[in-house]
């Protein structure tokens, strides 16, 4: 998986007509700045406003799942957001000139073909991941469904989907890796059963829908006559039903074509919790109304870890920066370099660990006999801390320097012995202004305060 934010080197653009709406639109992709994350914008309301794609702003979910934000809806966005999720794309701004992105085949892969000719542009800052911490479960007992997303190092999805249908039976697709998404998943198109085709028209949706744009699963036998009517509701001069009981002759892409695409869905749908995820995500008969029920529970899971004071540490997830990483970007060397690894870094976030020893240098003249770090070891080492955080705002950090300017409202406390693990969390106090930084900082052992203050430093650069 990406650690760097990516954008797209330049704008790209798509048209075609909206598979409910059936309004025909432009869209484009345009690259964003570091944490801007996915936006829509309806250029063709006044004043353009703009759509946040964040599972909040869902309200609508009749066979696909459509936002509205500032007086402006977006419907069927979940194929668009699977494409940019799939391709690891982090920040981009999709102007669309009408209420609906464009369905093209009915999957992502038009919009992935694109993308990929245009480029992808890596960006100065990590990506800021949400990790699983724990179990997170969702139930719809009456459906069938069950979604789980379990603690992993990776982003993995598997789904399961069962109709009782002599035609589509059971089936399994998974994604073991997202880089496998624009060969293995994205062309699975959007696909819907015989007896939905009727009550969908009566609800005035799939206005845009047409054979060449999705699979009709054929489960009951038909006749002449219906079949007629069908090529009328269709405006299609005929159609037909094909011995694997598709409509139409519509040859499959993959045998289990309808789970791939159930997949695409769930991923396009997670994408509006709002950031890249980690995590084992596993679904049965999964839909648009339980993904973003799920992507709802994700979320504030989510709100509820940013919010706790405590940071979670997890010795065995690979660090956003090891110790050699951490000396690429920090002037420090043994004995002065006092952080071991950054496990979060975001525009306004850092998270270091540093492990106390009793081989530290400072313990044989520090309280002989009775080991405690000295404080002012602890400022420093939180000081490191920021140091990594100030750094990530600018281009080429290797090319600065970091000082400190003050030190306020410090206090220790508990004491810092050999054996501990302290947990140093920094965050910007305000956007940095001039070249100068300020953060609060707070330090942890065992889930408990041991030292906290707010510092101020500058960034000049190397001469």
């Amino acid at each position: 998986m990406n650690d760097k934010q990516h954008t797209i080197k330049a704008p790209v653009t798509v048209s075609g007509i909206g598979l409910h709406t059936g309004v025909v639109a432009t869209m484009t992709f345009c690259p964003a700045p570091v944490n801007h994350g996915y936006k829509f914008q309806r250029i063709d309301l006044p004043g353009q406003p703009l759509v946040d794609a964040d599972v909040d702003n869902v309200v609508d979910l009749s066979r696909g799942t459509t936002i509205e934000q500032n007086g402006a809806r977006v419907n069927t966005v979940e194929h668009t957001l699977a494409a940019l999720v799939g391709l690891q794309i982090d920040n981009v701004l999709i102007q669309l000139s009408g209420p609906e992105p464009p369905i093209m085949d009915g999957s992502s892969y038009e919009f992935i073909k694109p993308l990929q000719e245009v480029g992808l542009e890596e960006q100065n800052a990590l990506r800021n991941y949400f990790e699983i911490p724990d179990e997170i479960r969702y139930q719809d007992n009456p459906r069938g469904v069950e979604i789980a997303a379990l603690p992993l190092d990776n982003y993995r999805l598997t789904v399961m989907v069962d109709y009782n249908s002599p035609v589509l039976g059971s089936q399994h697709a998974s994604l073991t890796e997202m880089s496998q998404f624009a060969t293995e998943i994205a062309s699975s198109r959007t696909f819907c059963f015989l007896h939905e085709l009727e009550a969908l028209y009566k609800q005035n949706l799939i206005k845009g829908g047409d054979l060449s744009n999705a699979i009709v699963v054929v489960d009951r036998v038909v006749s002449e006559d219906e079949l007629s009517e069908l090529a009328e509701m269709l405006g299609k001069p005929k159609v037909a039903v094909k011995k694997e009981g598709i409509l139409n002759n519509v040859d499959l892409r993959h045998k289990n074509e309808p789970a791939r695409h159930k997949l695409l869905d769930l991923i396009g749908d997670l994408a509006l919790v709002g950031r890249p995820l980690k995590g084992q995500i596993l679904a049965a008969r999964p839909g648009h109304a339980a993904n973003v029920a799920f992507a709802k529970r994700i979320k504030k899971k989510m709100m509820e870890v940013d919010s706790s004071p405590v940071p979670h540490y997890d010795p065995a997830r690979v660090p956003v920066m090891d110790i050699n990483q951490i000396a690429a970007t920090l002037p420090h060397r043994y004995p002065f370099l006092l952080i071991d690894k950054i496990i979060h870094l975001d525009a306004t976030t850092v998270t270091g660990v540093k492990n106390v020893t009793m081989n530290e240098p400072f313990f044989p003249g520090h309280f002989p006999g009775n080991p405690v770090m000295p404080g002012v070891l602890q400022i420093e080492a939180m000081a490191q801390t920021g140091g990594i955080l100030v750094l990530n705002t600018v281009p080429d950090p290797e090319n600065y320097w970091t000082y400190f300017l003050g030190i306020d409202t410090c206090r220790f406390r508990r004491m810092v012995k050999p054996g501990d693990t302290i947990i140093f969390k920094c965050q910007l106090l305000a956007p940095i202004k001039r070249g100068i930084a300020k953060m609060s900082g707070k330090a942890f052992v065992n889930g408990k305060v041991v030292m906290e203050a707010e510092m101020s430093a500058s960034i000049v650069k190397k001469n």
